[in-house]
């Protein structure tokens, strides 16, 4: 009988030191793989007027202003802030559960740790060599979706809440994407189904972040710069200590999140099938001094059957934008390459002579 296919038969990322402990340690020296001079130089905009947009999810679909909203944050901004959502009370207990998960000691964190070859469990992500720069955080990274690939031994058992709290979420929070995704397609003139119908039994992964404070917050990076490989990521924060920064007119804009509100960006998956109609935006973690800080994303792919690329209806006027990969292949490219900017997109774009 013919096996299938799922994300984690496409390899992983290399073991690193915990960062976490590490911090704890409160070392006057970081180690050299950690630091990055370059940050000191990076501008950091003060201007208010690049605020991410706020979308109100109980005005939707039936409001055209509100709809409207939708699409020019999806096309000018490449993130907005979701409010009433409808979610909040699974959004809460998984905060509590993601914080509890970190206090655990290292013993007990690292029997999840992430196996050889697998992007799932504890550790660090997009690491592909032994000589490149590391992130200052520690993360836990499961694929809750679909169902019938979850790998249950890498779900915490304590707090013995974790498992039953992080199933709601994933459900919750599908739920709220697929919305998204029928809202989006509406607004790009195409017919709903052919955009659902790839995320209905998307691929999900949860990524719970951890950011210890550093004594050189301005020399080390929490997360590199990137944009999401995904379709649409939704970023939860969990405590009340601020990093996201987006990439606008070659400046950092830092993201001050609303309490209750999901964070949503448009990943590379949704600005190639659109066609290059909506963007994927470049962004960062920039770590504290002396606090930590915990944040949640929720990245939604296509199923592995779906083909990513531009989606025909978008290529009626002027042809395809956009490289046309199968979902394996692409979640292979993705797993192999360590984050860098817009790399991924880059390779993705058609260069026409």
């Amino acid at each position: 009988m013919e096996t299938e296919v799922g994300i984690r038969d496409f390899g992983g990322s290399l073991p690193v030191d915990n960062v976490q402990t590490l911090a704890s340690k409160k070392p006057k020296d970081i180690p050299n793989r950690y630091i990055r001079p370059e940050v000191e130089l990076d501008i950091i905009s003060v201007d208010e007027s690049l605020r991410i947009p706020v979308i109100d999810m109980s005005k939707l679909p039936g409001d055209t202003d509100e709809l409207s909203k939708l699409h020019h944050a999806c096309k000018d901004s490449g993130f907005f802030q979701l409010i009433n959502h409808g979610v909040s009370e699974a959004i809460e207990k998984m905060k509590v559960v993601t914080e509890e998960f970190f206090k655990l000691p290292l013993e007990e964190k690292v029997a999840y740790a992430q196996p050889p070859n697998s992007i799932e469990g504890y550790g660090q992500a997009f690491v592909v060599s032994e000589d490149q720069k590391l992130d200052w955080g520690d993360m836990l990274f499961l694929l809750p979706l679909p169902i019938t690939q979850r790998n249950m031994s890498l779900w915490p058992k304590t707090p013995t809440s974790f498992r039953s709290t992080l199933e709601k979420y994933s459900s919750e929070l599908h739920k709220v994407s697929i919305s998204l995704f029928m809202l989006m397609a509406k607004n790009l003139g195409i017919d709903p189904e052919k955009l659902t119908s790839m995320f209905e039994d998307c691929t999900q992964g949860i990524r719970m972040n951890y950011y210890p404070p550093c004594v050189l917050a301005d020399n080390v990076m929490g997360l590199t710069p990137h944009s999401d490989a995904t379709g649409l990521t939704l970023l939860v924060q969990v405590n009340d200590v601020q990093g996201l920064q987006i990439k606008k007119n070659c400046k950092w804009v830092p993201v001050k999140p609303i309490p209750g509100a999901i964070i949503i960006n448009i990943g590379d998956v949704m600005e190639i099938m659109s066609n290059g109609e909506y963007s994927s935006i470049e962004h960062r973690a920039v770590v504290n001094s002396e606090k930590e800080r915990l944040s949640i994303a929720a990245f939604h792919s296509p199923n592995l059957r779906a083909v990513v690329g531009p989606l025909p209806d978008l290529m009626k006027e002027n042809g395809a934008n956009y490289k046309t990969l199968s979902s394996e292949d692409y979640m292979r490219l993705v797993i192999s390459t360590k984050l860098d900017g817009k790399s991924l997109v880059d390779h993705m774009k058609i260069k026409y002579a």
